[in-house]
């Protein structure tokens, strides 16, 4: 099936659909400059991630750690969405029952007004305190180091599901009763290979959802989804909007 035509089915299928859920993964983002902090772009003095978004490497030097969340959160600051973005929050607004799963960090979703959404991996722009737990929004760039909770004074960490961590309990939960009431999955710019989000598309193609697979190049969701459309995010959404 041809792009126009995948989209047409799609479309049709969208304008009568009263539950839809999306999972989005970094290609959304890169259509907004966002790196993928991965590859070579997102080396920081020589140190790859893996070195640095764990609790132990917390533990052993918090000043690091910060310094480098904080080069990412200048990185951050000057993206904003894009017509991708745009469309969901369009879609959610159009669609009785609609749940956006992000894996991303950058919080663009919901600076362009996604509401139903949980960011399994956390959010940069949130801080949690490592002593009394608060969680809260701080977008101040470059964040002081070593950033304090306002309420208790302990030591602040981002509020990010590092390597090692279990994600929120309660976060899944809400992608999993989305996941298996949904009649559309849309899976949108993600390898499929991070789990769990890498199995999301066969828990709702079990449940008897039509899944979407949404992205530049096959992966390994390809081989059970309904329909897969090849391109960029910020190109294809907005062609599903009536």
């Amino acid at each position: 099936m041809n792009t126009d035509d995948a989209l047409k089915n799609l479309r049709a299928r969208l304008a009568h659909a009263k539950s839809v859920t999306v999972v989005t993964g970094a290609g959304i983002s890169a259509d907004s400059g966002v790196p993928t902090f991965r590859g070579p772009e997102g080396l920081w003095k020589d140190f790859r991630p893996e070195e640095l978004a764990s609790p132990e490497a917390f533990t052993r030097d918090p000043t690091l750690v910060w310094e480098w969340y904080n080069w990412r959160r200048e990185l951050l600051a000057t993206k904003q969405p894009n017509p991708g973005h745009e469309a969901l929050v369009a879609l959610e607004k159009s669609i009785e029952q609609f749940w956006l799963i992000t894996q991303n960090v950058d919080g663009l979703h919901a600076t362009a007004g996604s509401r139903n959404i949980s960011e399994i991996h956390g959010n940069i722009w949130k801080v949690r305190c490592t002593e009394c737990g608060v969680i809260e929004e701080n977008r101040k760039v470059p964040l002081e180091i070593l950033p304090k909770c306002s309420t208790c004074q302990g030591l602040l960490r981002p509020h990010i599901v590092w390597f090692g961590e279990s994600l929120d309990a309660q976060d899944l939960r809400n992608c999993y009763a989305a996941l298996e009431t949904c009649e559309i999955l849309l899976i949108i710019g993600t390898s499929g290979l991070v789990y769990p989000a890498a199995s999301f598309g066969q828990v709702a193609k079990d449940r008897g959802a039509f899944v979407v697979e949404l992205n530049l190049d096959p992966t390994p969701n390809s081989e059970l989804v309904d329909i897969t459309i090849h391109g960029r995010a910020k190109d294809i959404l907005p062609r599903l909007l009536p």
